[in-house]
């Protein structure tokens, strides 16, 4: 079977040690992205097959082993469709497990990371993206994830699982997805001095984001809209479908220019861009070389 099921139930004393649990240390590099391998994060409900085909392809085809990782949703049990499984095997892919614990004792053993070793994309699945921190922080899973990337594999993930990919955890709190800087504020960090959040226009999401700058001003923020994602290699971010990808860098960019427009200071300013939009994530500014000028049209 090609599911790993593995369910716990975590004693109080476990979970008391779990919230401070550290996350891999951050790597050494010049680039905010992977050096090797390539994220695809997707603002929740992601429902568009070019998104997932994408992944397929990014990890190597229809035979490359694919890791769905379903945590976050916080279910007992998951089956073996769990994390989107099922769809990446609709859509051709042969090898695709579902890997599962809620005990970092577990995610710590080689039984269990054994089958990220030879994997080729990681997908964390929808819900709330502490819990991930909570089972694989600081473990052999954990790092083996950033291994994935560094044999130029794909790690991607849904709402909590775009979360996740930052250094710095947006909505991490145990109590509740309304407070941005919460109880759990280490992510990943396959992304490095970033937050990223989701679902954002859908729910209204679009000045949450300065909860996190205020305190942490250093960071880039992204949010990013449901059935979109950002593509992200090295210092290369590019949207790929769905609406928009909201940019809080302390600029504004826009199609149109904005000499004649009437802004807020940098602490309150964020801009849009969309499918096929490209970001450079060193210098921290749009590549506008490509953009087609639609002012003319209006």
């Amino acid at each position: 079977m090609k599911g790993i099921i593995q369910n716990s139930i975590l004693a109080l004393a476990a979970q008391a040690a779990l919230v401070s649990a550290e996350p891999v240390t951050e790597r050494q590099s010049q680039y905010v992205g992977p050096e090797d391998g390539t994220l695809v994060i997707i603002g929740g409900n992601a429902q568009d097959d070019a998104i997932y085909q994408r992944i397929i392809d990014l990890a190597g085809g229809p035979d490359a082993p694919i890791i769905t990782i379903p945590t976050a949703d916080g279910a007992p049990t998951y089956d073996d469709n769990a994390a989107s499984a099922g769809t990446f095997r609709r859509l051709g892919a042969k090898n695709i497990t579902v890997l599962h614990t809620y005990d970092p004792k577990v995610a710590d053993t080689e039984e269990f990371a054994a089958p990220l070793r030879t994997a080729k994309g990681v997908f964390f699945g929808g819900g709330r993206q502490w819990r991930l921190v909570d089972a694989y922080a600081g473990t052999l899973t954990e790092r083996l994830f950033h291994e994935v990337l560094d044999r130029g594999g794909v790690v991607s993930g849904s709402s909590a699982g775009a979360s996740i990919q930052g250094s710095f955890l947006a909505r991490g709190d145990t109590a509740t997805n309304q407070i941005l800087v919460g109880d759990h504020q280490v992510g990943f960090g396959f992304l490095k001095n970033a937050a990223i959040d989701q679902h954002v226009l859908v729910r209204g999401r679009q000045f949450d984001m300065f909860d996190i700058l205020k305190v942490r001003p250093e960071l880039l923020g992204i949010a990013i809209d449901e059935n979109t994602a950002l593509i992200v290699s090295k210092n290369d971010a590019e949207v790929y479908r769905g609406t928009y990808v909201i940019i809080y860098d302390g600029g504004f960019w826009s199609r149109e220019g904005s000499e004649l427009k009437h802004l807020p200071d940098s602490s309150s300013i964020f801009y849009f861009l969309k499918d096929g939009d490209k970001y450079d994530l060193g210098k921290r500014q749009v590549v506008v070389q490509d953009l087609v000028d639609e002012s003319a049209e209006l």
